[in-house]
């Protein structure tokens, strides 16, 4: 495996590295065992697969913005939620593990989360919608090239859509200009501001 070396001098940024060969899932999980005592260090496993990822920076300051301003849409709103964060959701019968950037029950607490968001800073692709699919997640958000591409479960598959169906009177170009503002201040104002 390889050690990350970081230039105090700069923020880590985000990288992704997947390992070479076929791991069951008991060397998966021992896998696991060892990257959990790393800090800053993410773990998915997808058929054999295993991907690690580090979280530089700019990855952890989207993803808890997008966070901050869901959370005043929600109240705003008056919408019941229950934030999950990024818990891992696991299961070796479906051969998958991985843990979402964020992830909302919306309403009450089901079997799974109703909403996950990916933020993907250097790469990514619509496959890690699989893991998604396995635990039926109705919706799944992914963050790429500073814009939001909206998936939802139908017929078991994932189809793309341009407004949520949760949340469908989210205006996604306010919180995609409010994530990119330099200012944390002025954009949870701004937000806030927007939202009746």
């Amino acid at each position: 495996m390889k050690t990350l070396i970081v230039n105090k001098s700069r923020a880590l940024k985000e990288q992704k590295f997947t390992l070479p060969g076929y791991y069951n899932w008991q060397k998966f999980k021992a896998i696991q065992s060892l990257i959990e005592q790393q800090a800053g260090v993410k773990i998915c496993y997808l058929d054999g697969v295993i991907e690690l990822m580090t979280l530089g920076e700019e990855h952890e300051k989207i993803k808890s913005m997008i966070a901050i301003l869901l959370g005043i849409y929600f109240w705003q709103k008056d919408i019941e939620f229950i934030p999950v964060g990024s818990a891992t959701r696991e299961s070796a019968e479906e051969e998958v593990s991985f843990e979402p950037d964020e992830s909302y029950y919306i309403g009450e607490k089901k079997e799974h989360p109703d909403l996950a968001i990916e933020v993907n800073i250097t790469s990514g692709s619509v496959k890690k919608l699989e893991k998604y699919r396995r635990f039926q997640i109705q919706e799944v958000w992914i963050w790429q090239d500073n814009k939001f591409s909206l998936y939802s479960l139908q017929d078991n598959q994932y189809t793309q859509i341009f407004q949520s169906k949760l949340l469908p009177n989210l205006n996604f170009k306010l919180l995609e200009d409010c994530v990119l503002m330099p200012s944390q201040l002025e954009a949870t104002k701004i937000f806030s501001n927007s939202v009746h």
